[in-house]
C-alpha cells in the first residue's frame, strides 16, 4: 500500500470551517435531572428496605425462634413455610411497584429532559453550522430525527 508523504508546510489539504467550540451543556447540571435522581433514589431506598428487611426478618426468625416457625397453620403448612413463600409475594409486589413508579413519575421527567436536551443540541448544531452572511441557505436534511432505543 503506497504511503503519501505529508505536505511540506503541514497545512491541511482543504480549508477547515471556523466553528466556535462551546462546552456542551451537561445534563447532570440540569435541575430536572436532580429531581429525577431524587425520585429514583427515594423509591430505591424504600424498595430495598422492604425487600431486604423482609428477608432479614425471615432469616432471623428461622435462626432464633425455630419453635414459632415450626407452628402448624393448616395440616403440614407451617408459619415458616408461609413466611418463606411470602418472600416471593414481597418481591413480586416490589417489582410491580417499581414498574408503576417508573412509568408514572420517573419516565415522564426523563422524556421531558431528553427532549429539551435534544432541542438544545439541535439549536447548538444549527448555530454552529450557520453560514456567513450572504452565503445562501444551508441544505436542510431530515429535520424529523430518529427515535432512540
Amino acid at each position: 500500500m503506497p504511503e503519501f508523504p505529508p505536505r511540506r508546510d503541514d497545512t491541511p489539504t482543504f480549508p477547515l470551517p471556523h466553528i466556535e467550540q462551546t462546552p456542551p451543556a451537561r445534563i447532570s447540571d440540569h435541575p430536572e435531572f436532580h429531581s429525577l435522581r431524587r425520585a429514583q433514589r427515594r423509591f430505591g431506598t424504600r424498595a430495598t428496605v422492604l425487600s431486604v428487611g423482609g428477608f432479614l426478618l425471615y432469616v432471623l426468625l428461622s435462626s432464633f425462634v425455630p419453635a414459632v416457625m415450626n407452628q402448624p397453620l393448616f395440616g403440614r403448612l407451617t408459619i415458616g413455610l408461609t413466611l418463606g413463600l411470602g418472600q416471593f409475594v414481597i418481591m413480586g409486589v416490589t417489582a410491580w411497584c417499581y414498574v408503576r413508579h417508573m412509568r408514572t413519575r420517573v419516565d415522564p421527567l426523563a422524556r421531558g429532559l431528553r427532549s429539551r436536551q435534544h432541542e438544545n443540541d439541535n439549536r447548538r448544531a444549527r448555530s454552529a453550522a450557520a453560514p456567513p452572511q450572504g452565503a445562501g441557505q444551508p441544505l436542510q436534511h431530515g429535520t424529523r430525527g430518529f427515535r432512540t432505543w
